[in-house]
């Protein structure tokens, strides 16, 4: 299955699929030093990002979202891509200060189209995801 986007930041990767239905929070949401959802009630709490292809549907916060994604990119943890479902300030300047491959506006909706687990190839330059394998 292949799903089209559009590029919030460049480049290509491929790796493991992280998805959760909930916004993600910055401040008081993660743990750039682990790159781990704490967020209290969040269903991906205690699960860590980093390395893996993050499926979400919106950023939610303040402007310090992009901060703390940005340490957890200085401490190792960074996810390896973003797929947003909707884009905002916060999202896009996280997405490249992250400098991972990043897609947004879907033909489909990432978060129903893919499940964690999957194994994913971003191709942020061309805008297309594919899922290669569940």
């Amino acid at each position: 299955m292949i799903l089209r986007g559009r590029r919030m930041y460049g480049g290509v990767v491929e790796g493991e699929a992280l998805v959760t239905r909930e916004r993600i929070s910055g401040w008081g949401g993660m743990d750039p030093r682990s790159g781990t959802i704490i967020e209290i009630g969040h269903e991906l709490r205690g699960v860590s990002f980093a390395g893996r292809i993050l499926v979400f549907p919106a950023a939610k916060g303040s402007s310090a979202w992009s901060h703390y994604f940005h340490l957890a990119r200085l401490a190792g943890k960074a996810p390896a891509g973003l797929l947003v479902g909707r884009v905002c300030t916060r999202s896009a300047l996280g997405a490249a200060v992250l400098k991972v491959p990043a897609l947004t506006d879907f033909d489909r909706d990432p978060v129903e189209a893919i499940r964690t687990g999957d194994r994913l190839r971003v191709d942020a330059d061309a805008g297309i995801v594919e899922i290669l394998g569940r």
